[in-house]
């Protein structure tokens, strides 16, 4: 059964599907969160489109004998029932603590999230069946592949509580971003802000970006003095 999860304004997807990631690191920065970015979540396939959506999280903790067996495979809780509780459109994070050398999913459970609809998974991990996932469909950033079943390394915990993602803190219901750069964390209660603030931000520094292709020098422009905002609201104004 699906985990019910809050639905996100498809007017905020739109917007923060338009802003990078980098731009989106420095907006939360200047709201003073510093800690946004996932470590080790780079795409599988290059080109892979940027992506949003709430997370819905998965934890895995160091494998132990007694649980971690291919027999747990078949537990309630499991991966297998964490897919099917997972809804349309969120984005997986997987917590796999950075362990390179077990593959959390392969091409069979991530086939059958894209059936699902899921957006993407993101892990500080690694996957198996590397081809095969890619030839799912499902968008996948992590840090590479394994040919090691999850078991080998990691005991599956649980699904949708608070994980560390490479270390970043992520909460169910918070949203993240993904682009070729990475996963980038916002806070659930900072969503509708981050994206106005974001939407400026990324069009000043493509006005920035046109000034200097025309040969303006950096100092006074990026970033702007009283001088060039000035020149930028006006900007604004006759588009």
């Amino acid at each position: 059964m699906s985990v019910e999860v809050a639905a996100l304004d498809p007017k905020i997807i739109e917007t923060l599907s338009g802003i990078s990631t980098a731009t989106l690191t420095t907006v939360l920065l200047k709201k003073g969160l510093r800690n946004v970015w996932m470590r080790g979540t780079r795409p599988l396939k290059p080109g892979q489109p940027r992506l949003v959506g709430r997370a819905f999280t998965l934890r895995f903790v160091p494998a132990r004998e007694d649980l971690a067996t291919p027999a747990s495979w078949s537990n309630p809780i499991s991966t297998r029932s964490a897919i099917e509780a997972m809804p349309e459109g969120v984005i997986v994070v997987a917590d796999a603590m950075g362990c390179t050398d077990a593959g959390i999913f392969g091409d069979i459970l991530c086939a059958r999230m894209a059936k699902r609809k899921v957006a993407a998974l993101i892990t500080d991990g690694v996957v198996r069946d590397g081809a095969g996932v890619i030839g799912t469909g499902l968008p996948v950033w992590c840090q590479g592949n394994a040919a090691p079943p999850s078991v080998a390394g990691l005991t599956f915990i649980n699904w949708q509580e608070p994980v560390g993602c490479g270390g970043v803190a992520v909460f169910p219901n918070d949203v993240v971003v993904v682009d070729d750069d990475g996963a980038v964390l916002i806070p659930a209660a900072l969503v509708e802000e981050i994206a106005d603030l974001a939407a400026e931000q990324e069009a000043q520094e493509s006005w920035i970006m046109g000034e200097v292709e025309q040969g303006a020098s950096l100092p006074g422009l990026y970033p702007p003095n009283a001088e060039n905002k000035a020149r930028y609201e006006a900007s604004r104004k006759k588009s």
